[in-house]
C-alpha cells in the first residue's frame, strides 16, 4: 500500500498496534515492512487459516477502525496477491 508523503510510520504504527489480536482470529503471519526503496510504500504479509477468517477479521471492531484511522492517510494504491502456502519456516 502506499501512503501519502510523510504518513508512512505512522500508518505502520496503526497496522502493527492491533497485531495481537489476529491470531484468534486464525492468523499465522502478519508482517508488517516498509519498503526500502521509497519512503511512501508498506508491504504486509499475512498467512491465515483460511480467506473467510481473514474476511471475517475485517469485521472486527479494533480492525474496522484501525482502517478508518489510516485511511485518510492512504492514496487508495493497493496491491494484493493471493497465494497458497504450502511449507517453509515459522508456517
Amino acid at each position: 500500500m502506499r501512503t501519502k508523503p510523510g504518513h508512512r510510520d505512522e500508518v505502520a504504527a496503526i497496522l502493527t498496534s492491533g497485531a495481537d489480536g489476529l491470531k484468534a482470529a486464525g492468523c499465522h503471519l502478519y508482517a508488517v515492512a516498509l519498503d526500502a526503496t521509497d519512503d511512501v510504500t508498506i508491504w504486509v504479509t499475512e498467512a491465515w487459516d483460511s480467506k473467510e477468517a481473514h474476511d471475517a477479521s475485517l469485521q472486527l471492531p479494533e480492525t474496522r477502525a484501525a482502517i478508518a484511522q489510516a485511511m485518510p492517510m492512504l492514496t487508495g494504491e493497493f496491491t494484493s496477491q493471493e497465494t497458497r502456502i504450502v511449507g517453509g519456516l515459522g508456517v
